[in-house]
């Protein structure tokens, strides 16, 4: 049988085609038409690939976004290349509408079964490199957490450079850090670039409560990396926690490692850049739109960059 990561291409034309349709209207000020012609076009991609394709994990159902909906099929149906994909059609929105960086078309992919199948909830999430493993928890307090990051990085507190996304929800959190000396790096959207930075060490750490679908898809690209990373679902509305139950049962408390978010060694990242930032974002040249991706793949734990060119129309 075909392994996934032998089939990456598939997905990648797919992140392309949607980085390169919301591209077209990145700082035009509306992000949902962006997110809608990104999904159309992945969609289309995904939908004529000879792959069974099904969503298990998706963004858009939180804020009534366009979305790949969780429990979305694809392709062939009777096709015995049967791959599961987390996604978000366009990651950063809001930055692609004010054309801000690290605005991404983003997926992974792995066989059926491999990836959490959990609704568009939210996800505690605790991101950095390999050598945090073993170190941290989200059941640790978020003093224990910075004071065993600092050993293990031999740094000082103060010198820890943790991404945290800018919400009201993390008040708390940010009045913690600023109380160990910690400045954060306080982002406004984009916790996917912001993870694989930490995971890279780029920075130290990415820290905080987002989307759960991104959750999935950064703890596939760690995985890959070798670096650290745990999540837990956090519920913010009582409609998701029942669909969660509903999915996982008594799982909905469990805080998930990279391997439990994702189980199989043959998957991958890709995401392909819409605006310029952690990867470079599409350039428009006459009728040509050239785009770049980073692909991460877990069974070789290969990371490529790939540049590729589409002749578009007027």
């Amino acid at each position: 049988m075909s392994k996934v990561t032998e089939n990456y291409h598939i997905y990648l034309k797919a992140t392309e085609l949607a980085a390169i349709a919301a591209a077209k209207l990145r700082g035009n000020g509306d992000g949902k038409a962006a997110d809608k012609v990104a999904t159309e076009a992945m969609r289309k991609v995904l939908q004529e690939s000879n792959a069974h394709t099904r969503v298990v994990i998706g963004e858009g159902e939180r804020d009534d976004a366009p979305m790949l909906y969780i429990g979305e099929e694809m392709g062939n149906l009777d096709s015995d290349l049967k791959i599961d994909i987390a996604v978000d059609p366009l990651e950063c929105t809001n930055h692609c509408a004010k054309n801000l960086p690290d605005a991404l078309a983003v997926l992974a992919a792995a066989p059926r079964g491999a990836l959490l199948h959990a609704p568009d909830t939210y996800m505690e999430k605790l991101c950095g490199s390999k050598e945090l493993i073993g170190k941290l928890s989200l059941s640790n307090s978020v003093s224990e957490n910075l004071k065993a990051t600092s050993k293990a990085l031999q740094k000082e507190i103060s010198d820890l450079k943790i991404i945290v996304m800018d919400r009201d929800r993390h008040k708390e959190l940010i009045n913690e850090m600023n109380s160990l000396g910690v400045k954060p790096i306080l982002i406004g959207d984009g916790d996917v670039s912001g993870g694989l930075k930490a995971a890279e060490s780029s920075v130290d750490l990415l820290y905080g409560i987002g989307a759960a679908p991104e959750g999935v898809i950064t703890a596939t690209a760690v995985k890959a990396m070798g670096g650290f990373f745990e999540g837990k679902l956090y519920f913010m509305d009582q409609t998701f926690k029942e669909r969660a139950i509903t999915m996982l049962g008594d799982k909905i408390n469990n805080t998930w490692s990279d391997d439990e978010l994702c189980s199989s060694s043959d998957s991958f990242f890709v995401a392909s850049g819409v605006c310029t930032g952690w990867i470079p974002g599409v350039i428009f040249d006459g009728d040509k739109a050239i785009v770049t991706s980073k692909i991460i793949f877990g069974d070789t734990k290969e990371s490529k960059i790939i540049t590729n060119e589409y002749l578009i129309g007027e």
